[in-house]
C-alpha cells in the first residue's frame, strides 16, 4: 500500500509538470518543435507515468526452475512466501510482489496434460483455461524455461504447447509477442565441482556453449523468429529474508535482455524490482536522452525567461524519475535542494538554456 501511495505522488508530481509544459510553454514555440517536444515528452511519460508490472508467460517442465528464477530476479524470496495467488485456477496470473514492485507471470505447467482442470478453474480443459487468461492480460515475452541438463531430452512437446500459445496470440489477438529462451541451472553441467561462478573453466564453459546451441536449434526449428537463449544459474538461499548463498549467473544478462522486448511502460517496475546496476542505468538513460532532447529543443526557440520553468521543471521530473528507478524516496522540493546544491540557480539556467 505504501508503495503503491508513493508511486501515485511520483506521477502526480511528474504529471502536473507535464502538463504546465504543454499548456503554458508549447502553444509559445513554433509548430514543428512543438511536435518534437511533444513526442519526447510522451516517452519519457510512458516511462514514468503509465508503469505498470511487466507480465510474462511461462512455460517449462516440473523443476525447472521458475521458482528460482523468480526469486533470483528479485533478489528476496518472493516466490515461496511473499507471492499473492490468484484463486481462478490453473492458467490464472500470478503476482509475486516485494516492497519495491511486482511481476505478473502466467504459470501455464500443464497445458500439455489433457487433464481436467481443478474445482477453481472456470473452463472444460486446461488449455482453455490458459487462453481466458490470456485474453484477459496480454503477456510482454513469453519465456521458455528448460534445465541445461534436459536441452537434449523429450521437450518437443513443451516447445509445441509454445507454438501454440503464440498462433493464439496471433490469431485471435493479431500480436506477436517476443520469445526468450532460458536455459536453467547451468550450474549442474559438468564438472560437478565447479559451481561458483563466473565460470571459467574450459570444460564447464564448453558444456554451456553446447547445451545452449542444442536448445537455440530446437527453438530456430519451430520459429522464424529470432529466439534468444540466456543459459543462467539462480540457485539463492535465504535465512530470514536475506540472502546467505549466492550463486546468480547471468541473471543481470537475462533482464537486459527483457528490458528490450518488454513495453516502455513496464521498465521502470522492473527496474525497481531487479536493482541491477546495469538494468537502471538503461532505463535512466531512456529519461535522459527524452530529458535533454525536450529542453534542447526548448532552447533553439528561447522565451526569455518563460522558458525557464520548461527546462527547471523536466530537470525535477528527471531527478524524481531516476530516484525512483534506484528505489528512493524523493520530493519535489528534495529535487530541487539538489539541483540548488549542485549549483543550477535561475542564473545558471539561463546561461546553460543560451549554450
Amino acid at each position: 500500500m505504501e508503495n503503491e501511495k508513493r508511486t501515485e505522488n511520483v506521477k502526480e508530481r511528474i504529471s502536473e509538470i507535464s502538463k504546465y509544459i504543454m499548456e503554458n510553454i508549447a502553444p509559445k514555440l513554433p509548430d514543428k518543435i512543438v511536435n518534437q517536444v511533444k513526442l519526447e515528452l510522451e516517452k519519457m511519460m510512458e516511462v514514468l507515468l503509465e508503469t505498470r508490472p511487466p507480465r510474462f508467460v511461462v512455460l517449462g517442465r516440473r523443476g525447472s526452475g521458475k521458482s528460482s528464477l523468480i526469486n533470483a530476479i528479485f533478489g528476496s524470496n518472493v516466490a515461496e512466501v511473499g507471492s499473492v495467488k490468484s484463486t481462478t485456477g490453473i492458467g490464472a496470473w500470478y503476482d509475486y510482489k516485494n516492497k519495491r514492485g511486482k511481476i505478473s507471470i502466467l504459470d501455464t505447467r500443464g497445458l500439455g496434460e489433457g487433464s481436467l482442470p481443478d474445482k477453481k478453474c472456470t473452463e472444460k480443459s486446461v488449455k482453455d483455461e490458459v487462453y481466458v487468461s490470456i485474453d484477459k492480460s496480454l503477456p510482454d515475452v513469453l519465456l521458455f524455461l528448460c534445465k541445461a541438463k534436459e536441452v537434449d531430452a523429450r521437450i518437443d512437446e513443451d516447445i509445441e504447447n509454445l507454438v501454440e500459445i503464440k498462433m493464439y496470440l496471433q490469431n485471435k489477438h493479431g500480436y506477436n509477442p517476443p520469445i526468450v529462451g532460458i536455459m536453467t541451472q547451468v550450474d549442474e553441467l559438468d564438472p560437478p565441482d565447479v559451481v561458483e561462478p563466473p565460470y571459467r573453466d574450459s570444460i564447464k564453459c564448453k558444456n554451456i556453449a553446447d547445451a545452449k546451441k542444442i536448445l537455440s536449434k530446437k527453438l530456430a526449428d519451430k520459429f522464424k523468429d529470432v529466439i534468444e537463449v540466456i543459459p543462467v544459474s539462480a540457485y539463492v538461499r535465504f535465512e530470514n529474508e536475506k540472502i546467505v548463498y549466492d550463486r546468480r549467473w547471468n541473471i543481470d544478462k537475462l533482464l537486459e535482455c527483457l528490458i528490450e522486448r518488454i513495453p516502455k511502460n513496464a521498465l521502470l517496475e522492473l527496474a525497481r524490482i531487479t536493482q541491477i546496476k546495469s538494468v537502471q542505468k538503461k532505463i535512466a538513460n531512456i529519461l535522459i536522452r527524452s530529458a535533454v532532447g525536450i529542453t534542447g529543443l526548448v532552447g533553439v526557440e528561447p522565451i526569455p525567461i518563460a522558458d525557464l520553468p520548461v527546462i527547471t521543471g523536466i530537470q525535477v521530473s528527471l531527478i524524481i524519475g531516476i530516484a525512483y528507478i534506484s528505489g528512493r524516496k524523493i520530493s519535489k522540493k528534495s529535487a530541487i535542494e539538489f539541483m540548488t546544491s549542485m549549483g543550477v540557480n535561475v542564473g545558471a539556467a539561463f546561461v546553460l538554456r543560451e549554450i
